[in-house]
C-alpha cells in the first residue's frame, strides 16, 4: 500500500534495502520507524527474507514473529536482481531513492550491481551502504559470518562469564544490532553529504569491524599498556569497585558506585559511614586493590534484606538495579509505562505486540506490521510508471 503523509523526521526519504535476517533489518528498522519509505527487496523464488521462516512462532505462510521483530513499517517489493528486467526495475527505483543498503556477503554487491559505480548512471547521488561479515576486500570478502562468531573472535566470550567458567557469549546478538545501527548512521551521513554535493558514495560496515570497535577502552589499555583485561567475578567492572553483582536475602542486585559520590552515598545508605574513611577503600585504586575483601563486606550487609527492599531504599541515591529474567524485564510496570510495547494490527495475529522504538517522539511511531512477501510490489511498480499489463508480464517472467 502507498504510504500516508507523515511529519516524522525521515518523511520523504526513500531507502532501498536488499536485506535479510538480523543486522541489516535491525538497522533499517530505525529508518522505517522514523518515517523513511523503506522498500525491502525480496526474491520470491527464494522465499524472500529467510527471517520469514525462522521459528518457532509462525504467522501464516511466509511470516513469523522473528520477521516481525525487525520489519515493522517497511514495504516489500518482490524482485529478482539477477533477471535483466529485474535489474531494470531496480534502476528505475534507484532513480527515485536517496540510499540503498544491503547485508550480503562482501563480494555480492559487486556481482549484483549494487555498488555506487553500478548505479550512478541512474542516480549520481545514490548512497550505498554495504553491511557484510568481513568487508568487501581481502581474503574473507566472500566468507559468510554471524554474530556469535564475531563475539568469539573479537574477545567478547573471553571477557564474559565467571573467571573459572567456560567462554560465554552475550545472550543477545549484540554485534548484529550494533552493526545495524552503525549502518543506519553511516547511510544517513552519506545522504546528508550527497544532498550538498549531488554525489553519492559507497560506505562499508562489517560485523567484524564493529565487534572490534566495541572493545573500546580495554582495547586502548592493551594497545598502549599491554594490559589484557580478563573476566572479573560476578560480572564486575574491570577497574571500578564496587560495580558488580551482590547477594541479597532472596537473590542478587547489581550495584554500580561508579563515582566517589556514589561510593559515599552507598556507605551512608547501608549505615557503614566508617567505610568512607577506611584506608583500604580510599579512591578508585584502593577499592580496586581490595575488591575481594569489599565484596565480602558488602555481601554481609546486603544479604540481610530482600532485593526489592534494597532497591527501594537505594532509589535515586545509589545506582542499583534488579537482576531480572526475560519475563520480569518485559512485565516490569515501568517498562510498560514508558510505552515500551506497541501493538500492530497483523492480519494473522490480532494485537501482535512488538517492542516500541527506543527513540521517543512527540507523536506515535507508525504501527504497520512487517509486510507479506511482495505485498507492495504493484503499488511500488505503479509509482515507477509500470502499467498493470507491464506488472503482469514481469510477474509471468519471474522478474518480480
Amino acid at each position: 500500500m502507498s504510504l500516508p503523509p507523515s511529519s516524522l523526521p525521515l518523511a520523504g526519504l526513500r531507502v532501498i534495502a536488499v536485506e535479510h535476517y538480523g543486522a541489516g533489518p535491525y538497522g533499517t528498522g530505525f529508518l522505517a520507524d522514523l518515517g523513511a519509505d523503506l522498500i525491502k527487496i525480496e526474491n520470491r523464488q527464494m522465499g524472500g527474507d529467510m527471517a520469514r521462516s525462522v521459528g518457532p512462532y509462525h504467522l501464516g505462510q511466509g511470516d513469523s514473529q522473528f520477521f516481525q521483530a525487525f520489519n515493522r513499517n517497511k514495504r516489500s517489493l518482490s524482485l529478482d536482481l539477477k533477471h535483466p528486467e529485474g535489474k531494470e526495475v531496480l534502476h528505475r527505483l534507484v532513480a527515485t531513492a536517496h540510499g540503498l543498503t544491503n547485508n550480503l556477503r562482501g563480494d555480492q554487491p559487486g556481482k549484483l550491481g549494487l555498488r555506487h559505480d553500478d548505479l550512478a548512471a541512474h542516480n549520481p547521488a545514490i548512497v550505498c551502504a554495504h553491511v557484510s561479515a568481513y568487508g568487501s576486500a581481502g581474503e574473507r570478502a566472500g566468507w559468510p559470518g554471524y554474530d556469535f562468531l564475531m563475539q568469539g573472535e573479537a574477545g567478547f566470550l573471553a571477557l564474559s562469564g565467571e573467571p573459572d567458567g567456560p567462554p560465554t557469549r552475550m545472550g543477545l546478538s549484540i554485534v548484529d544490532y550494533m552493526t545495524g545501527v552503525t549502518s543506519a548512521l553511516a547511510l544517513l551521513a552519506g545522504i546528508n553529504q550527497a544532498k550538498e554535493t549531488g554525489r553519492g558514495r559507497d560506505l562499508e560496515i562489517s560485523l567484524y569491524d564493529v565487534a572490534m570497535h566495541q572493545l573500546s577502552y580495554p582495547a586502548v589499555w592493551y594497545l598502549n599498556e599491554g594490559d589484557v583485561t580478563g573476566r572479573v567475578p560476578r560480572s564486575g567492572h574491570p577497574y571500578i569497585v564496587p560495580s558488580q553483582l551482590y547477594r541479597t536475602q532472596d537473590g542478587w542486585i547489581f550495584v554500580m558506585a561508579q563515582t566517589q559520590k556514589f561510593w559515599e552515598a552507598l556507605c551512608d545508605k547501608i549505615e557503614q559511614p566508617a567505610w568512607k574513611a577506611d584506608p583500604r577503600f580510599q579512591g578508585y585504586e584502593g577499592r580496586h586493590e581490595n575488591r575481594d575483601e569489599l565484596t565480602l563486606m558488602l555481601d554481609r550487609v546486603l544479604i540481610k534484606r530482600p532485593s526489592a527492599e534494597w532497591l527501594e531504599h537505594f532509589a535515586g541515591a545509589v545506582p542499583a538495579g534488579p537482576v531480572n529474567d526475560l519475563a520480569q524485564a518485559l512485565d516490569n510496570p515501568y517498562f510498560r509505562d514508558r510505552g515500551g510495547v506497541q501493538e500492530v494490527d497483523h492480519p494473522d495475529y490480532s494485537g501482535l505486540k512488538l517492542l516500541n522504538n527506543p527513540i521517543r517522539l512527540d507523536e506515535p511511531i507508525p504501527a504497520r506490521p512487517g509486510p507479506k512477501l511482495g505485498a507492495d510490489s504493484e503499488d511500488i511498480l505503479s509509482e515507477l510508471g509500470y502499467s498493470s499489463d507491464d506488472i503482469a508480464r514481469l510477474r509471468k517472467e519471474n522478474a518480480i
